[in-house]
Protein backbone atom coordinates (compact mmCIF):
# COMPACT_ATOMS: atom_id res chain seq x y z
CA UNK A 1 0.00 0.00 0.00
CA UNK A 2 1.06 3.69 -0.37
CA UNK A 3 -1.31 4.61 2.27
CA UNK A 4 0.59 4.28 5.27
CA UNK A 5 0.01 5.08 8.81
CA UNK A 6 2.20 7.59 9.24
CA UNK A 7 0.07 9.50 6.10
CA UNK A 8 -2.52 8.61 8.58
CA UNK A 9 -0.80 10.35 11.70
CA UNK A 10 0.13 13.34 9.83
CA UNK A 11 -3.67 14.20 9.75
CA UNK A 12 -4.86 13.37 13.18
CA UNK A 13 -6.19 16.11 15.40
CA UNK A 14 -8.68 16.78 18.44
CA UNK A 15 -11.54 17.59 17.22
CA UNK A 16 -14.91 17.68 19.71
CA UNK A 17 -17.94 15.90 18.96
CA UNK A 18 -20.09 18.60 17.61
CA UNK A 19 -22.87 16.65 18.15
CA UNK A 20 -26.05 16.00 16.21
CA UNK A 21 -25.90 17.37 12.81
CA UNK A 22 -29.20 18.55 11.27
CA UNK A 23 -29.78 17.96 7.24
CA UNK A 24 -32.49 19.99 5.70
CA UNK A 25 -35.44 17.48 5.00
CA UNK A 26 -34.47 15.28 7.54
CA UNK A 27 -35.30 14.19 11.32
CA UNK A 28 -33.50 12.65 13.54
CA UNK A 29 -34.49 8.77 14.67
CA UNK A 30 -36.34 8.20 17.45
CA UNK A 31 -36.50 4.83 19.99
CA UNK A 32 -40.19 3.71 18.39
CA UNK A 33 -38.53 4.26 14.57
CA UNK A 34 -35.98 1.66 15.62
CA UNK A 35 -38.22 -0.70 17.93
CA UNK A 36 -40.20 -0.97 14.41
CA UNK A 37 -37.85 -1.06 11.93
CA UNK A 38 -35.75 -3.35 13.97
CA UNK A 39 -39.21 -5.83 14.31
CA UNK A 40 -39.69 -5.83 11.04
CA UNK A 41 -36.15 -6.73 9.86
CA UNK A 42 -36.22 -9.43 12.70
CA UNK A 43 -39.21 -10.79 10.84
CA UNK A 44 -38.48 -10.59 7.55
CA UNK A 45 -35.14 -12.78 8.79
CA UNK A 46 -34.47 -15.92 6.38
CA UNK A 47 -34.81 -19.25 8.30
CA UNK A 48 -31.27 -20.29 7.41
CA UNK A 49 -29.93 -16.93 9.63
CA UNK A 50 -29.98 -13.21 10.13
CA UNK A 51 -26.67 -12.47 8.02
CA UNK A 52 -25.06 -8.80 7.77
CA UNK A 53 -23.25 -8.21 4.61
CA UNK A 54 -19.96 -5.88 5.36
CA UNK A 55 -18.17 -3.98 3.15
CA UNK A 56 -16.56 -1.49 4.78
CA UNK A 57 -15.60 -0.18 8.78
CA UNK A 58 -18.21 -3.01 9.74
CA UNK A 59 -15.49 -5.46 8.51
CA UNK A 60 -12.97 -3.93 10.74
CA UNK A 61 -14.98 -2.56 13.48
CA UNK A 62 -18.41 -4.85 13.52
CA UNK A 63 -19.48 -3.18 17.02
CA UNK A 64 -22.15 -6.39 17.67
CA UNK A 65 -22.23 -9.78 18.51
CA UNK A 66 -21.87 -12.58 15.92
CA UNK A 67 -21.36 -16.68 15.65
CA UNK A 68 -20.12 -17.21 12.44
CA UNK A 69 -18.47 -15.20 9.45
CA UNK A 70 -17.38 -15.71 5.66
CA UNK A 71 -16.39 -13.91 2.56
CA UNK A 72 -19.07 -13.45 0.49
CA UNK A 73 -19.54 -11.47 -2.96
CA UNK A 74 -22.73 -9.12 -3.47
CA UNK A 75 -23.31 -8.79 -7.40
CA UNK A 76 -25.45 -5.76 -8.61
CA UNK A 77 -23.51 -3.74 -5.92
CA UNK A 78 -20.07 -1.93 -5.73
CA UNK A 79 -18.47 0.38 -3.39
CA UNK A 80 -18.51 3.66 -3.88
CA UNK A 81 -17.49 7.21 -1.34
CA UNK A 82 -21.13 8.47 -2.45
CA UNK A 83 -23.13 9.36 1.07
CA UNK A 84 -22.85 12.86 1.70
CA UNK A 85 -21.79 14.95 3.21
CA UNK A 86 -20.61 14.18 6.28
CA UNK A 87 -19.87 16.93 9.20
CA UNK A 88 -19.48 15.21 12.21
CA UNK A 89 -17.59 11.48 12.39
CA UNK A 90 -14.99 12.04 9.88
CA UNK A 91 -15.08 15.57 8.59
CA UNK A 92 -16.57 19.09 9.94
CA UNK A 93 -18.17 22.29 8.07
CA UNK A 94 -14.92 23.53 6.77
CA UNK A 95 -13.48 20.04 5.46
CA UNK A 96 -16.95 17.53 5.13
CA UNK A 97 -16.47 14.08 4.50
CA UNK A 98 -17.89 11.75 2.70
CA UNK A 99 -19.29 8.03 3.18
CA UNK A 100 -18.46 4.49 1.90
CA UNK A 101 -21.52 2.87 0.64
CA UNK A 102 -23.30 0.31 -1.71
CA UNK A 103 -24.23 1.92 -5.13
CA UNK A 104 -25.57 0.07 -8.20
CA UNK A 105 -23.59 -1.86 -10.57
CA UNK A 106 -20.45 -4.17 -10.82
CA UNK A 107 -19.78 -6.65 -7.92
CA UNK A 108 -18.67 -6.16 -4.16
CA UNK A 109 -16.58 -8.67 -2.02
CA UNK A 110 -17.29 -8.09 1.39
CA UNK A 111 -17.71 -9.52 4.87
CA UNK A 112 -21.02 -11.53 6.26
CA UNK A 113 -21.63 -11.99 9.70
CA UNK A 114 -24.38 -14.07 11.09
CA UNK A 115 -25.64 -12.28 14.35
CA UNK A 116 -26.60 -14.50 17.09
CA UNK A 117 -30.35 -16.46 17.31
CA UNK A 118 -30.76 -15.77 20.94
CA UNK A 119 -29.72 -11.52 20.46
CA UNK A 120 -31.09 -11.03 17.43
CA UNK A 121 -33.10 -7.56 19.04
CA UNK A 122 -30.39 -6.67 20.82
CA UNK A 123 -27.94 -6.77 18.22
CA UNK A 124 -30.12 -5.06 15.27
CA UNK A 125 -30.55 -2.08 17.44
CA UNK A 126 -27.14 -1.99 17.95
CA UNK A 127 -26.29 -2.14 14.36
CA UNK A 128 -29.45 0.20 13.31
CA UNK A 129 -28.02 2.90 15.70
CA UNK A 130 -24.31 2.59 14.12
CA UNK A 131 -25.96 3.23 10.50
CA UNK A 132 -29.04 5.29 10.90
CA UNK A 133 -29.03 8.64 12.33
CA UNK A 134 -31.75 10.76 10.64
CA UNK A 135 -35.06 9.63 8.40
CA UNK A 136 -36.02 9.27 5.65
CA UNK A 137 -32.68 7.55 5.58
CA UNK A 138 -30.32 7.99 2.33
CA UNK A 139 -28.93 4.73 3.49
CA UNK A 140 -31.71 2.17 3.92
CA UNK A 141 -31.81 -1.63 5.53
CA UNK A 142 -32.03 -3.60 2.31
CA UNK A 143 -31.80 -7.50 1.35
CA UNK A 144 -29.57 -8.74 -1.41
CA UNK A 145 -28.53 -12.20 -2.19
CA UNK A 146 -24.63 -12.90 -1.58
CA UNK A 147 -22.73 -15.98 -2.83
CA UNK A 148 -20.22 -17.46 -0.20
CA UNK A 149 -18.00 -20.75 -0.55
CA UNK A 150 -20.55 -21.88 2.11
CA UNK A 151 -23.85 -21.38 -0.41
CA UNK A 152 -26.24 -18.35 -1.09
CA UNK A 153 -27.24 -16.83 1.61
CA UNK A 154 -30.02 -13.47 1.31
CA UNK A 155 -28.30 -11.08 4.18
CA UNK A 156 -29.28 -7.56 5.11
CA UNK A 157 -27.55 -4.54 4.28
CA UNK A 158 -27.03 -0.67 3.47
CA UNK A 159 -27.54 0.72 0.30
CA UNK A 160 -27.47 4.10 -1.22
CA UNK A 161 -30.59 5.61 -2.05
CA UNK A 162 -30.21 7.59 -5.31
CA UNK A 163 -32.40 9.26 -5.03
CA UNK A 164 -31.89 10.96 -2.02
CA UNK A 165 -30.63 14.42 -1.58
CA UNK A 166 -27.42 12.78 -0.23
CA UNK A 167 -26.25 10.95 -2.94
CA UNK A 168 -23.06 12.67 -4.98
CA UNK A 169 -22.67 9.51 -7.14
CA UNK A 170 -20.53 11.89 -9.68
CA UNK A 171 -17.55 12.50 -7.91
CA UNK A 172 -14.32 11.76 -9.70
CA UNK A 173 -11.67 9.38 -8.18
CA UNK A 174 -9.55 12.35 -8.00
CA UNK A 175 -12.41 14.94 -5.99
CA UNK A 176 -13.34 12.17 -3.65
CA UNK A 177 -8.78 11.10 -3.13
CA UNK A 178 -9.16 15.38 -2.41
CA UNK A 179 -11.83 14.62 0.56
CA UNK A 180 -10.29 11.96 2.18
CA UNK A 181 -6.90 13.62 2.24
CA UNK A 182 -8.29 16.61 4.03
CA UNK A 183 -11.41 15.98 5.89
CA UNK A 184 -11.27 14.78 10.13
CA UNK A 185 -13.74 14.54 12.49
CA UNK A 186 -14.13 13.83 16.14
CA UNK A 187 -13.92 9.74 14.91
CA UNK A 188 -10.86 10.01 12.59
CA UNK A 189 -10.19 11.33 9.48
CA UNK A 190 -11.24 10.56 6.14
CA UNK A 191 -7.54 8.48 5.45
CA UNK A 192 -7.89 6.99 8.63
CA UNK A 193 -10.82 5.11 7.78
CA UNK A 194 -9.30 4.14 4.11
CA UNK A 195 -6.47 3.14 5.41
CA UNK A 196 -8.27 0.38 7.46
CA UNK A 197 -10.41 -0.40 5.02
CA UNK A 198 -8.24 -1.19 2.23
CA UNK A 199 -5.85 -2.65 4.85
CA UNK A 200 -8.29 -5.17 6.13
CA UNK A 201 -9.34 -6.18 2.66
CA UNK A 202 -6.27 -7.06 1.56
CA UNK A 203 -5.43 -9.16 4.33
CA UNK A 204 -8.51 -10.92 3.85
CA UNK A 205 -7.31 -11.53 0.38
CA UNK A 206 -10.09 -8.75 -1.04
CA UNK A 207 -8.32 -6.70 -3.74
CA UNK A 208 -10.67 -3.75 -4.54
CA UNK A 209 -9.07 -1.69 -8.12
CA UNK A 210 -11.66 1.24 -6.84
CA UNK A 211 -10.35 1.87 -3.39
CA UNK A 212 -6.34 0.40 -4.33
CA UNK A 213 -6.28 3.62 -6.48
CA UNK A 214 -7.81 5.13 -4.28
CA UNK A 215 -5.57 5.02 -1.62
CA UNK A 216 -2.50 5.94 -4.09
CA UNK A 217 -4.11 8.46 -4.86
CA UNK A 218 -4.47 9.63 -1.75
CA UNK A 219 -1.43 9.48 -0.04
CA UNK A 220 0.31 11.34 -3.26
CA UNK A 221 -2.14 14.65 -1.90
CA UNK A 222 -0.77 14.26 1.44
CA UNK A 223 2.76 13.96 0.35
CA UNK A 224 2.28 16.64 -1.07
CA UNK A 225 1.18 18.93 1.47
CA UNK A 226 3.05 21.09 3.20
CA UNK A 227 5.16 19.45 6.60
CA UNK A 228 5.78 21.61 9.68
CA UNK A 229 9.16 23.15 9.44
CA UNK A 230 11.04 20.18 12.19
CA UNK A 231 14.30 22.99 12.72
CA UNK A 232 12.19 25.57 13.21
CA UNK A 233 9.93 24.38 15.91
CA UNK A 234 13.02 22.56 17.76
CA UNK A 235 14.62 26.27 17.49
CA UNK A 236 11.72 27.64 19.54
Amino acid sequence: MTLTADHVARLARDIPDPGFQPVPGMVPITQADYDEIAADLIAQAPKDGLWVFAYGSLIWNPDFDFTDKRIARARGWHRAFCLGWDYRFRGNREQPGVMLALDRGGSCTGVVYRLPDDALDANIHRLLRREMSMRPTAFPPRWIPVETDGGRLTVLTFAMNRKSGRYIGDLSDEQTADVLATACGFRGSMAEYLFATVSHLEEMGIHDRYLWRLQELTAARIDAMPQPDATASSAR
